[in-house]
């Protein structure tokens, strides 16, 4: 074909050509690099991996807006938590956070804190009550 005959006998006057003209080449060759270099792009493309950042722990943090903390009651918290007052305490401990960032504990964490809490509940009520836990060898009838 033609193309192929410039691109074996007039490849250099044909690219100088293109180029003057801002054409793009149609030879055989150049066509194919062309493809290969659309599919690597392509390939690439795919996957997001090239294209994310890593977040900062301040660029996540999601500004207070009423409407956003009433969807996020409405969809996390008991109705009735809302009107407890250690709920209440606890948002007004929230709201005077420095810089707006407040660290939640994860699910061992706060499991660990309710055990501790219980155990010092239990130490404390054996201590007002003075009961010992030995059991006595005595049988009560």
């Amino acid at each position: 074909t033609l193309r192929r005959h410039l691109q074996s006998v007039h490849k250099a006057q044909y690219h100088q050509w293109a180029k003057e003209a801002n054409f793009e080449s149609k030879l055989p060759d150049d066509v194919k690099k062309r493809k290969e270099q659309n599919r690597k792009i392509e390939a690439e493309q795919k996957t997001l991996d090239a294209h994310l950042q890593d977040m900062t722990k301040a660029d996540r943090v999601v500004a207070y807006s009423g409407p956003a903390f009433h969807r996020a009651i409405l969809e996390w918290i008991p109705i009735s938590a809302t009107e407890h007052p250690q709920y209440r305490t606890m948002m007004e401990i929230c709201a005077k956070s420095p810089n707006g960032i407040i660290t939640i504990p994860d699910r061992n964490a706060t499991r660990a804190g309710i055990m501790h809490a219980f155990h010092e509940q239990m130490s404390g009520l054996k201590d007002r009550l003075q009961v010992s836990c030995h059991r006595s060898k005595r049988s009560h009838i």
